[in-house]
C-alpha cells in the first residue's frame, strides 16, 4: 500500500465508485481526466484486500469496498507519518459509476478561497476542515498541465505567478518545459514528498504551493493565520486533520437501497 498516495486514498474514500472499470457501453469515473493521478497499483491493492476478506466464508460479502477504502486511507496516512484515527464503518458501495458524475465533485487547482470554502461547505465542512484536508498535498503527485498556467501564462505582464517562489518556479519549468507531455508526474511537496507532515504549510509560507488553490491559503488573510499556526504546531494540525477526516468520512455515505456490497471492487454487481 506504500504507493497509494494520501490524496488518492482520500478521494477514493469519498467516491468508491471511482475504482470501477469502464465497459464498452460506459465510461466510468475512473477514466475522467481529473482522475489521471489515481495510480493503478492503488486500485489493485483495494481489489486484492476485498478478495482476501471474501476468501473467508464468515466474512464473504459483509465488507464493502467503500469501508475498505476508508480504512486504507487511514492506514496509508499513518504509514506515511500522519496520525492514526478510528474509522466509522458501515458504508455500502455505490450503484453507478459514470465519468460525467465527476464534474463539480473535486476542487480545481485554480480555485480561490471563496470557491474552496463554498465547495467544502456544501459537504458540511468548515474552512479549517478544508485547510487541514488540503495538506494531503504533502504526499503524492500531480501533472504538468494542472499548474503550467502559473509558470508560463499567468498574465500578460507576469508570465509567472508572482506568488510563486522564483527558484521553485524555475525548478518547475525545468521539469515541465513548454509543450511537454502534460501527463508528466511532479511531486506536490518538493521537500518531503513521501512523508505526511506539516511541511505543506511551511512550503506555503515560502511561496512553494504547487497549485493556486494551495498558495491562496497563505496569500488570503482569512486563511493565512491557520497556515502559520499549523506550520509551527504539528500536533494542532494533526488533531484538526483527524477531525476533518472524520467529518469527510460521513459525506455521501450509501445505506439501504442506495447501495450494496460489491462482490468485486472493480465491477458493479
Amino acid at each position: 500500500m506504500d504507493r497509494l498516495n494520501v490524496l488518492i486514498a482520500i478521494v477514493l474514500s469519498i467516491f468508491s465508485v471511482v475504482i470501477v472499470s469502464s465497459t464498452a457501453g460506459n465510461k466510468a469515473e475512473k477514466d475522467h481526466p481529473d482522475n489521471l493521478s489515481l495510480a493503478g497499483d492503488g486500485f489493485d491493492t483495494v481489489i486484492k484486500a476485498k478478495a482476501a476478506i471474501d476468501s473467508n466464508s464468515r466474512c464473504r460479502n459483509k465488507v464493502s469496498c467503500a469501508d475498505i477504502l476508508a480504512l486504507a486511507t487511514r492506514d496509508v496516512i499513518q504509514l506515511s507519518g500522519g496520525p492514526w484515527y478510528p474509522v466509522e464503518l458501515g458504508r455500502l458501495d455505490g450503484l453507478t459509476s459514470k465519468a460525467s458524475n465527476v464534474e463539480g465533485k473535486l476542487p480545481k487547482p485554480t480555485f480561490n478561497l471563496n470557491q474552496l470554502n463554498s465547495m467544502f461547505a456544501s459537504h458540511g465542512l468548515s474552512q479549517a476542515d478544508m485547510i487541514a484536508l488540503s495538506a494531503a498535498h504533502s504526499v503524492g503527485f500531480s501533472h504538468c498541465d494542472k499548474f503550467s498556467n502559473r509558470i508560463y501564462n499567468f498574465s500578460p505582464g507576469n508570465p509567472v505567478d508572482p506568488t510563486l517562489n522564483k527558484q521553485y518556479a524555475a525548478q518547475l519549468q525545468g521539469m515541465c518545459p513548454r509543450n511537454v507531455d502534460p501527463r508528466i508526474a511532479i511531486n506536490m511537496d518538493p521537500k518531503t514528498p513521501r512523508t505526511f507532515d506539516n511541511n505543506y504549510f511551511k512550503n506555503l509560507q515560502q511561496g512553494m504551493g504547487l497549485f493556486t488553490s494551495d498558495q491562496v491559503l497563505y496569500t488570503d488573510r482569512r486563511s493565512k493565520g491557520t497556515v502559520d499556526l499549523w506550520a509551527s504546531n504539528s500536533k494542532s494540525f494533526q488533531n484538526a486533520f483527524v477531525t476533518a477526516m472524520t467529518k469527510l468520512g460521513r459525506v455521501g455515505v450509501k445505506t439501504g437501497r442506495n447501495g450494496n456490497i460489491r462482490f468485486d471492487c472493480g465491477r458493479l454487481n
